[in-house]
């Protein structure tokens, strides 16, 4: 959604440079198959012209935030500590917090909609403030059963879950 364009009152144009900004959450300590997950997340992420915004650590986090950067996308990373010292290799753009596991409120209200990868109570503390803020949030090898979210089987299906739930075009 890069470079939307939209016609003004006096009909100038208007170049809007806002691009639709996607949060990856998920386990800081992640099985394997839920990196390959995170990575190929990521990167579908940043072939669909979005943003990534994480909390900018290791874990799924890192892994999503490889792939979106390798794929040519950026990475929001919210981090918790008062150092952008402590942010992934792959984080483009590192938000210094100071505030602990009170960033997941920053995460959940920058991104549009989440993919929950596997997780631990971070995440679901993530994704309870998503779903409050009527947000779409898709769990893919999540142990949540929450209601209100979309169950996917594969990355492919996660992020395609995520922009049709954003179209409108999933209940």
């Amino acid at each position: 959604m890069k470079g939307i364009h939209s016609e003004p009152l006096d009909g100038s144009t208007k170049v809007s440079r806002q691009q639709l900004i996607i949060g990856v959450i998920g386990a800081s300590s992640a099985s394997p198959r839920g990196l390959d997950h995170a990575y190929q997340v990521g990167r579908l992420i940043a072939e669909r012209g979005a943003v990534l915004v994480c909390g900018g650590l290791g874990g799924v986090m890192e892994a999503a935030s490889r792939g979106c950067v390798e794929a040519g996308g950026d990475v929001l990373g919210i981090l918790p500590g008062s150092s952008s010292d402590s942010a992934n290799p792959y984080v483009t753009l590192p938000i210094v917090t100071a505030m602990g596991h009170a960033r997941n409120i920053i995460i959940a209200q920058t991104a549009s909609a989440l993919i929950a990868i596997e997780g631990e109570c971070g995440t679901l503390s993530e994704m309870a403030i998503g779903m409050k803020l009527g947000r779409p949030v898709v769990q893919l090898n999540s142990w949540s059963k929450l209601l209100a979210t979309y169950q996917a089987e594969t990355p492919e299906q996660a992020v395609e879950m995520l922009f049709a739930a954003l179209e409108g075009r999933l209940d």
